[in-house]
């Protein structure tokens, strides 16, 4: 084998290797058997109440409208999971947004959920619409939209009306998207009311069903605000559109002609030119990708070797190292995943020893963490593949940067400043993978949500959070005690030990992934079996836009 082909040293029958796996399974059957409760949107009677009016749940539509014995990629499944609950919560957040192939096109769909709360839209609703729009905005996806709302969810409208991130957002970006030559293709198959109703009127194809309704307000509100009297297909149903108001294209007897259509639609696109990033046939890497539950470890304290990880994600499991023996505890290098060429910048938990510059002392450098050396290579690494039309992939465990005297001697703000700034400015499309840890300023390093990742993933053992619970809660506690001592109170050991299990705990609650997906800081929670097909997804998604920026760094800190 080719030298770059990375060798495997696991010992698949040790008990370190055996317990990751039933740790990663237990904690995947969780995961799964929470995303299936999820599926069931607003439960079984407001599934059949659909059925009864004679149309298909959203998922039902998209098992339809997708390519016979294709996947559909999801997006945002856990939206606004634990939230709302004094509403009786929010599944999915009330809406279906994921990737798929329709008439062997790549796309976005995104699809009200009838079957909660008539699909109105919550706080997180909005921002989950418009995380799809973003996606589809940068990678030049078109984006089909299956409506089925009843609008803003009133008891929350101050939260859902005025801001950037809010329900208008998604009108002005139906607009911007139209005008990049983005194609938007809507389907009314339910109610669409209020400000609703501008969403599939901003598209470039518009279809309805018979029995659907489209107006700004609905019969109780149009009498109520001008004393007229008209039934709901007078006032906005699809015959009426269809016939007098001349709004939408095409009128459908139902859901199914109303799909079909849609792909006979899909299948008629042009086909634009395609991004720069270099592409071969696709290989299978050279070890079996379900191997990483054993090699990976969510323990903190233990370590393990990431290139095991990358063996297992990347095409025939080779890896062009960079500067392999330099700031070692950052790897990066080239590889193929899905025959997309990329650049992995991926944390190595395996503690390494190096030589102090200047002294030339051995010293041990400490897995997950960001050296001096480590962040000036990835910064050039980052320069790189910007100069090279290559895209990233960040592989996150990391506890931040180091720090002490030695650390701040070596320059470590001013090298880490350097690798912000290259991931800030990078133009090339760049992907985030959260396999454990990402705490701190190496969560930023690593491209993290506010370094606008085109995709941002999590594996069940991701923790997102400033640092690590055991940390954060022993220095709450610290300035909890502090400040009892100063009011002349004084905790006993016991006490003292339940304020610190209950900090920890409501610490470790708020960085668990499933809290970070709920608030769209991740767009996914993904098996880690399946890294390689969600990276595969996002990078075929990406070569949708051939727009590359011109790459410019600004002062960089040297």
């Amino acid at each position: 084998m080719s030298s770059s082909v990375l060798q495997t040293h696991i010992n698949r029958k040790s008990p370190d290797f055996e317990k990751n796996i039933r740790r990663m399974v237990d904690l995947l059957t969780e995961i799964k058997n929470e995303e299936e409760q999820i599926r069931q949107g607003g439960g079984a009677k407001a599934i059949e109440a659909q059925h009864k009016k004679g149309r298909l749940t959203a998922r039902e539509r998209i098992a339809q409208l997708i390519d016979p014995g294709s996947a559909f990629f999801e997006l945002g499944i856990y939206t606004a999971y634990e939230m709302y609950e004094e509403w009786g919560g929010a599944p999915a957040a009330g809406a279906i947004t994921g990737l798929a192939h329709v008439a062997g096109r790549t796309v976005m769909i995104i699809a009200n959920d009838a079957t909660v709360k008539a699909g109105a839209f919550f706080p997180m609703t909005a921002k989950k619409v418009i995380r799809a729009q973003n996606i589809s905005i940068e990678n030049h996806i078109p984006t089909i939209y299956l409506v089925d709302s009843a609008g803003v969810f009133l008891p929350l409208q101050e939260d859902v009306f005025p801001d950037t991130d809010d329900f208008g957002r998604v009108f002005r970006n139906n607009a911007v998207m139209s005008a990049m030559g983005i194609p938007q293709i809507t389907a009314i198959m339910g109610m669409c009311v209020a400000g609703g109703a501008y969403l599939p009127v901003m598209c470039d194809h518009i279809l309805m069903t018979e029995g659907s309704g489209l107006f700004l307000a609905g019969p109780a509100l149009v009498q109520a605000a001008i004393g007229q009297k008209v039934s709901a297909e007078e006032l906005g149903g699809a015959k009426m559109h269809a016939r007098i108001s001349g709004t939408v294209d095409f009128r459908e007897p139902d859901d199914d002609a109303c799909i079909r259509r849609i792909r006979e639609l899909v299948d008629m696109m042009g086909h634009r030119p395609r991004a720069p990033f270099d592409h071969k046939d696709s290989q299978p890497p050279a070890y079996p990708p379900e191997e990483i539950y054993g090699v990976f470890s969510a323990d903190p304290v233990k370590q393990y070797d990431m290139r095991e990880v990358i063996a297992r994600i990347v095409d025939g499991s080779r890896f062009e190292e960079y500067r392999s023996e330099y700031g070692e505890t950052l790897l990066c290098g080239y590889a193929r995943i899905g025959g997309w060429a990329v650049g992995l910048v991926a944390n190595q938990k395996k503690n390494v020893q190096t030589i102090a510059p200047g002294t030339g002392e051995r010293r041990i450098e400490f897995g997950g963490v960001i050296y001096t050396e480590s962040a000036e290579k990835a910064a050039r690494f980052i320069l790189d593949c910007n100069q090279n039309l290559v895209p990233l992939v960040f592989l996150h465990d990391v506890n931040g940067f180091m720090v002490g005297k030695e650390a701040e001697w070596s320059g470590i703000i001013r090298a880490g400043a350097k690798m912000v700034n290259a991931v800030s400015n990078s133009v090339v499309p760049k992907i985030a993978v959260i396999c454990g840890g990402s705490f701190g300023a190496g969560h930023y390093a690593m491209c993290g949500k506010a370094y606008d990742p085109r995709f941002i993933f999590a594996w069940p053992t991701a923790r997102y959070a400033v640092m690590s619970g055991d940390s954060a809660a022993s220095t709450l506690v610290e300035i909890k005690i502090k400040q009892l001592e100063r009011e002349g109170k004084k905790l006993s050991e016991k006490e003292r030990k339940e304020l610190l299990e209950s900090i920890r705990s409501t610490y470790e609650h708020q960085t668990d992934p499933r809290y970070a997906a709920a608030r769209l800081w991740v767009d996914a929670i993904i098996d880690p079996a399946q890294t390689r097909e969600a990276l595969i997804w996002a990078l075929e998604a990406a070569s949708l836009n051939p727009v590359v920026r011109e790459f410019k760094t600004g002062v960089l800190q040297t």
